[in-house]
């Protein structure tokens, strides 16, 4: 797993390296971010990133916020919107549909207590259905333990990250 990332990235993202520290748990890790991350549905895999990113910047994660800010950037083809969603996603350039996944999103990290039938049918309103939801909120909740993990390690981002998806790649 650690080498095929490091084959298609060139380097070796600091959480492997970290989380090594207890393999079993990195295992246990890798394939629960997997399976919400990689799984189909009808999030696309920008909005799965813009999800981590809008959380993780109000958890004052700077491990998430710049290496899934750079993998929002190419996946969403746009260098702008990491810096916008991590800061504010209120102000950011992003559908109706976006605002109100990551207004639950929101909701889910620092009020779940409050979560009702309204919070249901104003995602459902925006063509999200039950299984959306569910992706949201285990992807919120999820990447709320990794922003815990990563602050309590002082989890630093790769330098690799920062530039991604900000300009066009080199020709070669």
């Amino acid at each position: 797993m650690i080498l095929t990332v490091q084959e298609k990235s060139g380097f070796i993202p600091n959480v492997f390296l970290t989380l090594a520290h207890r393999p079993g748990e990195l295992r246990a890790f890798m394939a629960y971010h997997d399976a919400l991350l990689f799984r189909d549905g009808g999030l696309t895999s920008a909005e799965k990133e813009m999800i981590v990113v809008a959380t993780s910047g109000s958890n004052h994660c700077l491990y998430c916020v710049i290496a899934h800010g750079a993998i929002l950037r190419i996946r969403a083809k746009d260098p702008l919107v990491a810096d916008q969603v991590a800061i504010n996603y209120r102000k950011a350039d992003i559908t109706d549909r976006q605002m109100a996944m990551l207004d639950f999103a929101m909701k889910v990290a620092h009020r779940s207590h409050k979560i009702d039938e309204k919070d249901f049918a104003a995602l459902q309103e925006h063509g999200f259905d039950d299984e959306d939801i569910w992706d949201i909120a285990g992807i919120t909740a999820f990447f709320g333990l990794s922003n815990r993990m990563a602050n309590l390690m002082g989890m630093r981002p790769n330098d690799e990250f920062y530039m991604m998806g900000r300009a066009p790649k080199p020709k070669q």
